[in-house]
């Protein structure tokens, strides 16, 4: 499920960063934004309550994809809106960039260590990279938000980011069983 999400984010990051960059218009944008946001969130829904292989429920997977969800929705909100004062769609950001830079830890750390001697969470080099590049996203977000940033950088990070975060290891995995490092 998480998989064939992140190809579907790449749908809106993508737009929207070309939007935020000159090129399209605020409706298309918006809504597509807005059905990305929705599928994500049914996505995360279904992922917490049924999960992978047997069937238990991931929510420490569906979790990132609530909050991006709802951030995608506030996304939405702002261009299909016309809001102008972004500070609220910033502090949603912050939140997702929070979850991020937690998640970024946890998947470079391995979270607690268990009797046993493993960690609760698998390391993995790469997920820790995707989140970390997210927390910096996100921030950036923020700062555009705020004006302390031009929308250029969000905007070409979305796109960059669709590529590396998203595209890459979805298919890397899908196709190959691996992901990118």
């Amino acid at each position: 499920m998480t998989l064939a999400l992140l190809i579907l984010i790449s749908m809106m990051w993508i737009p929207v960063g070309m939007f935020f960059l000159g090129a399209g218009e605020v409706k298309s944008t918006g809504f597509v934004t807005a059905v990305v946001g929705v599928i994500v969130i049914v996505g995360a829904t279904i992922q917490c309550l049924v999960g992978g292989p047997g069937f238990t429920g991931d929510a420490f997977g569906a979790a990132p994809l609530y909050v991006f969800g709802i951030l995608y929705l506030q996304v939405a909100h702002v261009l299909l809106a016309g809001v102008e004062d972004l500070r609220t769609l910033g502090n949603g950001a912050l939140v997702v960039a929070i979850v991020c830079a937690i998640y970024t830890f946890l998947y470079a750390t391995g979270g607690a260590i268990k009797p046993d001697g493993t960690t609760m969470i698998a390391k993995v080099p790469y997920l820790a990279f995707m989140f970390g590049t997210f927390t910096v996203l996100c921030l950036s977000v923020v700062g555009q938000a705020y004006g302390k940033i031009g929308a250029k950088l969000p905007a070409w990070l979305l796109i960059i980011l669709s590529f590396t975060c998203l595209i890459a290891p979805a298919i890397g995995l899908m196709a190959y069983g691996k992901l990118p490092f």
